[in-house]
């Protein structure tokens, strides 16, 4: 019995290195070979999204989220026996643990950060932009939020259900303009202790783990279309986070849903409005005091939310994002997230070309 105990425990730490060579081969490839991550991201990883995201999809929770807390009661569990000395196995069991989920990582999400960028599958241009072109976006952006507040403002936990589902429809009609955001989405999950996004100061997160779009539940309601989609942009292989922001704008303004309409518009003018009160800050006050009193509401209630949170766990939090960020070759860190205007000035400018 000993013997095949041994055995066991042998088995499961050569898997574990295994998966770690596997994994740091599959790294090297996707930052040093050229057209690995794109070719990845588009056919290897749907086949992913499909099978594993389908599974997972069934339970109405967030699988990862319970796999965490198995995690840590498991962690406290092997403390325990180490304290009385009983070793039971435990370095081959987290060094298989650790394998695996760094193998997991890097399969369903680390590659994808080498792919071909969604501006160039959308023909978005880089370029450079006027003040006067950011006016106008922003401009028009005022102009679309005081009309979408009318009807748009509405509560996410009345319309859990329905807003998860048209996070999936509203995914799939911007895939009719751009053909690589079609296919299958599982629909998002709501964290059940979404305190723990929030002291984090995270609207979501996407697990490569279990393949799920994740969000919290308890930030204001505006939020939650925005955040619904820009997560489960990330399960069409688009991992940078200012692509991801305008997808999820993008998501919702195509949205026949009034609710999702309002929260991409708002969104978009939180991002743009800064910018532009970087560049031309009285203008931005004019525009700021054009927005409806509805939509200031709601823009005064998402900072009263997230000021409440602020600490030094945020702070670490926000540090240790900005790092994971660096780490995948996303130079900027968190400042990536404020790209996303620029992105919006390019669709503007294709809007105008195609009318």
């Amino acid at each position: 019995m000993k013997k095949n105990k041994k055995l066991g425990t042998q088995y499961l730490a050569a898997a574990g290195i295994f998966l770690l060579v596997l994994t740091a081969v599959l790294q090297m490839c996707a930052r040093t070979v050229p057209g690995f991550g794109t070719w990845y991201a588009h056919h290897i990883y749907p086949w992913i999204v499909g099978s594993v995201g389908s599974v997972t999809g069934l339970f109405p929770f967030s699988v990862v989220e319970l796999g965490l807390y198995g995690l840590i009661l498991l962690l406290v569990l092997d403390v325990w026996h180490l304290l009385r000395k009983k070793w039971c196995g435990i370095f081959s069991r987290w060094l298989f643990i650790t394998g695996a989920l760094l193998f997991l990582y890097t399969a369903n999400c680390g590659i994808n950060y080498y792919a071909s960028s969604f501006s160039s599958y959308a023909g978005l241009e880089d370029g450079t932009y006027t003040v006067e072109e950011l006016d106008a976006l922003c401009s028009d952006l005022v102009e679309l939020v005081n009309e979408s507040a009318k009807t748009g403002r509405q509560v996410y936990r009345e319309n859990r259900s329905a807003w998860r589902a048209e996070a999936v429809k509203a995914m799939q009609a911007a895939g009719e303009k751009f053909p690589c955001l079609e296919g299958f989405y599982p629909r998002p999950k709501e964290v059940l202790v979404s305190w723990i996004l929030s002291v984090q100061q995270l609207c979501g997160v996407y697990s490569p783990f279990t393949v799920e779009a994740n969000f919290n539940g308890d930030m204001p309601d505006y939020n939650v279309p925005h955040t619904l989609c820009h997560e489960l942009s990330h399960l069409k292989g688009f991992m940078r986070e200012d692509e991801a922001n305008f997808i999820g704008y993008l998501a919702c303004i195509s949205s026949e849903n009034e609710a999702f309409r309002y929260s991409g518009y708002l969104t978009g003018w939180v991002y743009a409005g800064n910018a532009l009160a970087r560049a031309d800050r009285k203008r931005y006050i004019e525009l700021t005091n054009q927005l409806c009193e509805e939509a200031r509401q709601d823009l005064d209630e998402n900072s009263d939310f997230w000021n409440r949170y602020e600490s030094k766990v945020s702070e670490a939090a926000t540090q240790m994002n900005d790092t994971y960020l660096k780490m995948n070759s996303q130079t900027d860190g968190v400042k990536s997230y404020g790209r996303m205007v620029d992105l919006m000035l390019s669709y503007r400018r294709m809007q105008q070309r195609e009318s």
